[in-house]
């Protein structure tokens, strides 16, 4: 483990991991890893694709925000409707008592990929729901584009992870071939007091900085394995690091915060760091753009030959990934409508 796991949050130029083996490649792995090893968060720059990260950029994304309500619900998840067919892609509404106050879209990869896996019985694999073109224009394209960027990032990032632990770079290709990334698109809107919850008690508000702020994210770490976040230049997310302080993630613009996630921290014997995080309110509305960069359903997710690394009974990442995202309340009332592929997996510890 890295020996700063105090201070702030690293920024790393990433560029060198789009080239060839060199000193600078070399050195952009050790503060990856020193940081995945470490605090467990970084934010990056000079990657392949940061001109989408600029205001003008992030809002065309954002565009889908602008929608009538009454197109908005045309896109919820069962859950939220039950006449609709989609469980795990699709809109999830403001929850009005939640302590994390947001609305936004989970996308996965049929958005950027025509050839996306696809099966009726498994919710995983189903097709996301998307407003229509006309209703705004460019949207889909966007989205596409960016979604396949991301995907471009995170596998290099895993690549970084592998080669410094002594694996080969191309050690987590195959499971991440066909994977399920999610792109998910949030607005935090300003909450105000209106008598449906007491947001003065200790779950929905903290100090920071000698300031009551309500908390609109709840605390916690990604259950997966790298998480590229795009903000909007706006404060309020937070990382926790190793002495139990908050500390402040900066939202520049043309850079993605990056966190690791609790399976990678798993499947490399605790050497990467899943760290838990939240976000506080801003004086103003929020919004961001987490990509989640995941492998197959089916990938089997097994030890690493990774010296002192604790083993494990292998299991489907599907089986793991319904039983992490059905705890989050925007996935509330679906955990039964899927059964592990591999009842095994229901022994794993997650």
């Amino acid at each position: 483990m890295s020996d700063d796991i105090t201070g702030a949050i690293p920024a790393i130029d990433i560029a060198p991991l789009f080239g060839p083996p060199s000193p600078a490649r070399d050195e952009a792995d050790r503060q990856i890893f020193a940081a995945a090893s470490g605090i467990g968060f970084m934010t990056a720059r000079g990657f392949p694709g940061a001109e989408l990260l600029t205001r003008e950029r992030r809002g065309e994304l954002l565009k889908i925000f602008e929608l009538p309500d009454a197109e908005k619900r045309k896109l919820l998840r069962w859950n939220f409707d039950a006449s609709k067919p989609n469980y795990y892609r699709g809109w999830f509404p403001l929850q009005p008592t939640a302590v994390s106050y947001k609305e936004g879209i989970d996308m996965g990869p049929d958005i950027a990929h025509a050839d996306a896996g696809f099966a009726l019985d498994d919710p995983l694999l189903e097709r996301t729901p998307l407003p229509a073109e006309n209703d705004v224009p460019g949207w889909k394209a966007a989205a596409a584009h960016y979604y396949r960027s991301m995907e471009k990032i995170g596998a290099a990032l895993m690549a970084s992870i592998a080669r410094s632990l002594g694996l080969e770079d191309d050690i987590f290709d195959g499971h991440f071939q066909g994977g399920i990334s999610t792109l998910r698109l949030i607005r935090y809107p300003l909450r105000t007091e209106d008598g449906s919850v007491d947001l003065s008690g200790p779950e929905y508000s903290v100090m920071h900085k000698g300031e009551r702020r309500l908390v609109i994210g709840r605390e916690h770490a990604d259950s997966g394995f790298v998480t590229l976040l795009a903000q909007d230049g706006v404060e309020g997310l937070q990382a926790r690091n190793h002495a139990g302080e908050w500390i402040d993630v900066p939202p520049a613009d043309g850079t993605l915060a990056v966190n690791f996630g609790q399976l990678l921290e798993r499947w490399t014997g605790g050497v990467v760091q899943a760290t838990r995080h939240r976000v506080i309110a801003p004086k103003t509305a929020r919004y961001s753009v987490p990509f989640f960069y995941e492998p197959r359903v089916d990938a089997e997710i097994a030890p690493l030959p990774i010296k002192g690394a604790g083993a494990f009974a292998p299991f489907l990442y599907g089986d793991y990934l319904w039983e992490s995202a059905t705890n989050f309340i925007e996935m509330a009332g679906v955990k039964n409508l899927r059964k592990p592929r591999r009842p095994a997996a229901a022994d794993c510890n997650r």
